[in-house]
């Protein structure tokens, strides 16, 4: 057999089997690495990396891997960095000279924020999509204006940034500048204190692209507003491109004139969802590669699961994690994260469980093995238990009912639905099982700090 072929039949049946998201997250990047008449290997970022495959989607690229072999083989990993370095050395790199720390005097661009680093996911899809087209056409986009909006720490500025990364990549001498909405107003308050209002308007105008930051903040500022309204002007006219930031839809912006929202309208206006888990677990890894910090994948799926709105916090609990161990020279265990993330999001919100722990702590109350209460065995006693914990994923995590299956050797959603009915209607007959019941969910809400 030969193993990039059995590979991609594989892929091909896995991805009818999985979300489109999950397939190119966790699937896209994998490639094949070795192929005996026993065993298949693929090159695995990390270690992380596979070890959540394992956990979550063994069963069923086992039984992919069958039908696309004709015959029962194993799954193995390799770590490999050459993956890692492939995926980030992508396109070419911006000749403008930067500073150690990334940061680019000239256009005020920090290098670190390109396109192949930001973690794609469904609810910033369009954006991406949106912002790179704008960068590989040199400006000449038909997306003139572009605006992102979005809440606090989506990637607004990570794509606002890589916009113009990309585009000196591809167009050495492109004049590009990147400026906060702070910036803007401080170098036009400088201009007026110093007579050279016209420097400014020479500055600003001159640029190819014209990349603006935070918006928002010009609301109230009407002399700011005058001089951006003539910049933007000026450069639409010319044909030049502009992409700016909001933390909401420009139709919902006070303290803005009329003919300003009317320019922001004109355009392209996309908006940024929060990541779904999935996509929040992506961008933990790719941090936690970036720290060369090892973490076990339950505690990067709990911290996952509980920052869910905010990229900057996530990244930040999993920064702060790595601090904690280091210095007090402890391990990185759950009790550890549970800690990071009480101190970010407070008490309540850290006390959030996973299906993994779940698993553990009715696998433990039933004396059972998790192998097995994961499993396929159908014994009487062995059915309750997994519905129990099912009904106990669904009620106490905010994972899907497919991810909640996927936790259970693959089984699909609509077993879980009926788990958990089982479950809440035998709970409203029998008080023994209703007091088990919030035995165990006490017992999993109540952290250790």
């Amino acid at each position: 057999m030969e193993p990039t072929t059995v590979w991609q039949d594989c892929l091909s049946l896995i991805r009818g089997r999985v979300a489109a998201q999950t397939f190119q997250t966790w699937f896209e990047p994998l490639q094949v690495a070795d192929l005996t008449d026993t065993k298949l290997v693929v090159q695995v970022p990390s270690q992380f990396y596979y070890e959540w495959l394992d956990a979550h989607y063994r069963p069923i690229i086992l039984d992919s891997l069958k039908q696309a072999s004709g015959v029962d083989l194993e799954i193995g990993y390799k770590v490999s960095n050459a993956m890692v370095e492939t995926e980030e050395s992508t396109g070419p790199v911006p000749t403008v000279k930067v500073e150690n720390n990334g940061f680019s005097k000239a256009t005020r661009l920090n290098h670190r924020y390109t396109f192949e680093n930001f973690v794609e996911g469904a609810g910033n899809q369009f954006a991406k999509a949106a912002a790179l087209s704008i960068s590989v056409h040199n400006g000449a986009s038909q997306f003139n204006p572009l605006v992102l909006y979005g809440g606090v720490g989506l990637g607004k500025t990570h794509l606002l940034q890589a916009i113009g990364n990309q585009m000196l990549a591809l167009t050495p001498d492109a004049r590009i500048i990147y400026a906060t909405s702070e910036k803007f107003t401080l170098d036009f308050i400088t201009s007026i204190q110093r007579n050279r209002t016209d420097a400014f308007s020479r500055y600003y105008r001159s640029v190819d692209m014209l990349l603006v930051d935070d918006i928002q903040f010009f609301q109230k500022k009407e002399q700011t507003q005058e001089q951006f309204f003539h910049t933007f002007n000026d450069l639409f006219q010319r044909g030049k491109q502009i992409v700016m930031t909001l933390d909401r839809p420009p139709a919902e912006l006070s303290g803005l004139t009329d003919r300003l929202i009317s320019r922001f309208q004109s355009g392209l206006i996309v908006d940024i969802q929060p990541p779904d888990l999935e996509t929040r677990i992506a961008i933990l890894l790719r941090k936690a590669e970036q720290e060369a910090l090892d973490i076990p994948f339950e505690i990067t799926e709990y911290i996952a699961q509980c920052i869910k709105s905010n990229v900057r916090d996530l990244e930040g609990a999993l920064i702060k994690l790595l601090a904690y161990s280091s210095l007090k020279k402890e391990e990185i265990t759950i009790n550890l994260a549970r800690m990071v993330v009480q101190q970010i999001l407070g008490r309540n919100a850290a006390a959030a469980v996973t299906v993994d722990e779940i698993i553990r702590t009715v696998a433990a109350d039933f004396d059972l093995r998790e192998v097995h209460l994961v499993g396929k065995g159908r014994k009487q006693e062995l059915a309750h238990a997994r519905q129990v914990a099912m009904y106990l994923a669904r009620e106490l995590t905010g994972v899907s009912l497919v991810a909640i299956g996927l936790h259970f050797a693959g089984r699909d959603h609509t077993t879980v639905i009926h788990a958990c009915k089982t479950v809440a209607a035998k709970a409203e007959k029998d008080p023994a099982l209703r007091a088990h019941l919030e035995m165990l969910t006490k017992e999993l809400a109540n952290p250790v700090f």
